[in-house]
């Protein structure tokens, strides 16, 4: 347990360095709050009422899968991998703590919007906070779970890119935090089911969802974490 705490106070430090994480956990998120925050409430008011999950939905999708991957090629596409394998270290390792440090991350933007929403914006607060951050912390362990997917199992820069926009942008537009998703067609509203986004954004922005409600984000989650322990094990016998 000292040993997880050491590498997640290390990999947090390490992640206050990265222009990657800080650009697209901090800088990016908090801005698009500022501008859109504005926009959306003037254009709309009634956005007021889903403000604060609506941006922390797109700070998450951001943080975890546009700033991660990149960091997890960086351990497991360099020699830092055989680093771990010299020292007898699990590979496991690195994904632990990256995924911790990220998570802490993305709450504190979540915070910092939550916070600060209803001051600039006169956003409406959750009206059950225990449940809001409790699904909040959900969705962002399976962002991070699904990032993971992308870090474990793409090696290439380039095509990691593409893969993240790829994921990132509908996660954006079709699960309901730009637009309602009954301004879409059928097929569109349907292919927004496939992203977390979606689920996520619904059970934040209701305040008493059935336990069943809870299934497509925990379906998500073991899925991919099946697919990463596989990308895990295909890495550790190259």
């Amino acid at each position: 347990m000292k040993t997880i705490l050491y590498g997640v106070s290390v990999q947090f430090k390490m992640d206050l360095r990265s222009n990657t994480l800080l650009v697209t956990c901090y800088a990016v998120p908090l801005l698009f709050f500022l501008i859109m925050g504005g926009i959306f409430t003037s254009l709309m008011p009634e956005a007021k009422q889903t403000l604060i999950p609506a941006m922390s939905i797109m700070g998450i999708s951001m943080g975890a899968f546009i700033g991660v991957p990149p960091s997890m090629v960086e351990i497991y596409a360099t020699d830092i991998k055989k680093m771990y394998m010299a020292n007898k270290i699990p590979l496991s390792f690195g994904v632990i703590t990256l995924g911790i440090s990220a998570f802490i991350h993305l709450m504190i933007t979540s915070i910092l919007i939550f916070i600060f929403a209803p001051i600039m914006f006169h956003a409406a607060i959750p009206s059950n906070i225990p449940h809001y951050f409790i699904t909040l912390a959900l969705f962002i362990i399976v962002s991070l779970t699904v990032a993971c997917v992308l870090g474990l199992g793409v090696k290439s820069q380039a095509k990691l890119t593409m893969y993240s926009q790829a994921l990132f942008l509908p996660s954006i537009m079709l699960s309901g935090i730009m637009f309602s998703t009954k301004l879409l067609p059928n097929t569109l509203e349907t292919i927004g089911f496939l992203f977390p986004a979606t689920w996520g954004y619904r059970l934040l922005t209701q305040s008493n969802p059935s336990i069943s409600s809870y299934f497509p984000l925990c379906i998500f989650f073991f899925v991919a974490l099946f697919i990463s322990i596989g990308f895990l094990k295909k890495i550790k016998s190259e």
